[in-house]
């Protein structure tokens, strides 16, 4: 679960380092993040188990993490650390797959992408690094507690496809799993004495030197602001006649 700036708020801007300056910007869960915690709270309520949230954030993340809870997650785990800083997306993967193999699950469930980043490899990235079979783009989870394997309905471009594979396993979700529940005034009140545990690099016995942002494998060189719109033509009136219209337009500049 990732803290992202809320895109509604439009306070994202680029500090002097031309990173992202998250002070500014009130921070949210992640979309996609929230279909996939839907997902995991729908599967605890038919088979049983626990939802843990574990996220890779500034030491403020809690704050955002308890929207989470809110929602009916049990517990969260927060890997927060000054090195983090500027973490590119390999760190990412590196510092979640450690922390994720800290922990005792059956299914570790993750958005697709993120708002802020939008690389949507940070999943296949952890299952790579922790040995887990990767099942994306799920729409439908089914897990088999008798034979131990899990389902999933991945979207594809002709449609769907069916993947199998033995728990545990990585899976990331699509907002095809479900509308995100709001949190009642009960779930908000219960988040304030849920458990969330930070943890540092040293406790995930990763070197601070190896993970950051002075070892980044990507780095913004330049940001500028888009080019304002030129005049535009609205071509309105009967269909036959916009249609007509539309395609002498694009004739005239040689576009079709």
């Amino acid at each position: 679960m990732k803290p992202v700036p809320d895109p509604a708020a439009g306070a994202e801007r680029l500090g002097p380092d031309l990173r992202l300056d998250r002070a500014l910007a009130p921070t949210v869960v992640n979309g996609n993040d929230e279909y996939a915690l839907e997902a995991a709270l729908r599967l605890v309520e038919s088979h049983g188990g626990e939802v843990t949230l574990l996220s890779m954030a500034p030491p403020s993340a809690p704050e955002t993490m308890r929207k989470a809870l809110a929602m009916g997650a049990h517990r969260g785990v927060l890997v927060t650390d000054p090195a983090l800083a500027g973490s590119c997306t390999l760190s990412t993967m590196r510092v979640l797959a450690a922390a994720l193999q800290t922990l005792s699950f059956d299914l570790a469930l993750a958005g697709v992408d993120t708002s802020d980043g939008q690389s949507g490899v940070v999943p296949a990235g952890i299952a790579t690094l922790t040995g887990l079979p990767f099942l994306s783009y799920a729409t439908r989870i089914e897990p088999d507690e008798a034979t131990g394997r899990v389902r999933v309905r991945r979207i594809s471009h002709s449609g769907y496809d069916l993947l199998e594979a033995p728990m545990p396993a990585l899976v990331s979700g699509t907002q095809a799993l479900g509308e995100p529940r709001y949190p009642t005034l009960k779930g908000i009140m219960a988040a304030r004495s849920k458990e969330i545990v930070s943890i540092s690099l040293a406790d995930l016995g990763l070197d601070p030197g190896t993970i950051g942002g002075a070892t980044a494998s990507t780095r913004v060189l330049a940001a500028r602001s888009p080019s304002s719109r030129g005049a535009t033509r609205v071509v309105s009136g009967p269909p036959t006649q916009s249609a007509r219209e539309l395609v002498d337009f694009l004739a005239d500049r040689r576009l079709i």
